[in-house]
């Protein structure tokens, strides 16, 4: 698609902040107003707008594209997202180990119980840990307290959460992120933690290594996304 528009501004409104093209306010890929609730979060969608050249790249409009979901996806559906990143805390990555006589378990341990133990402290709950891939449900309390917190957050946040969750395969990570501010890469790295060690024994191939990139980036916006929208 050509560029057809000259002038990239943001203008604020009684329901928020839109980014305008010539005047004009955007539309979100299914058609609603695309306001949000920061003007942070605007200025980040101008960027993305302003950034283009002649030729209009789709890929490039990653915060435009997380604002579209709060919009479209999350906002019509709430409950649904909810559960879906629920479904996270009931199968936490930083919840499954190595067994204990295993090198890996020791990296495990350094990297994840702190995680884990200040998510139990924050949000007054307990969290099972398990050796091995056998499921192991999480306690009634501790999903209820969950879901209570997920359900405190606009929808624009939840959208951030959705991309950070499934990228870390988390909950305990993408909430220490929010909560704490945490440092993106090394939360990223935790939930990585398995495969980055595998990379350490047997070495990275270039594939591997650039999916990783990837991941890492992706993360690094949706956590970047979140804390403008969060202002």
């Amino acid at each position: 698609m050509k560029k057809f528009w000259k002038e990239v501004s943001v203008q604020q409104s009684d329901a928020g902040w839109q980014v305008t093209l010539d005047g004009r306010g955007i539309k979100t890929q299914r058609g609603g107003q695309q306001v949000v609730p920061t003007e942070a979060c605007a200025q980040m969608l101008a960027k993305e707008w302003a950034a283009q050249g002649d030729e209009v790249d789709p890929k490039s409009f990653i915060f435009r594209d997380m604002a579209d979901f709060a919009i479209d996806i999350v906002r019509p559906d709430r409950d649904g997202t909810i559960t879906k990143l629920l479904s996270y805390a009931d199968t936490d990555t930083l919840t499954y180990r190595a067994n204990p006589d295993e090198p890996l378990y020791e990296r495990q341990e350094q990297m994840w119980e702190p995680l884990v133990t200040a998510f139990e402290k924050r949000h007054d709950v307990s969290v099972q840990r398990v050796s091995g891939i056998m499921h192991a449900q999480q306690p009634e309390k501790t999903m209820q307290s969950v879901r209570k917190r997920l359900e405190q957050e606009d929808d624009f946040t939840l959208a951030a959460l959705m991309t950070l969750a499934s990228l870390a395969a988390s909950i305990v990570v993408p909430l220490a992120v929010i909560d704490d501010e945490a440092d993106s890469e090394a939360m990223f790295a935790a939930a990585n933690a398995e495969e980055d060690w595998q990379a350490e024994l047997w070495g990275w191939d270039a594939q591997a290594e650039a999916a990783r990139k990837a991941r890492l980036e992706a993360f690094a916006c949706a956590a970047r996304f979140a804390k403008a929208v969060r202002g």
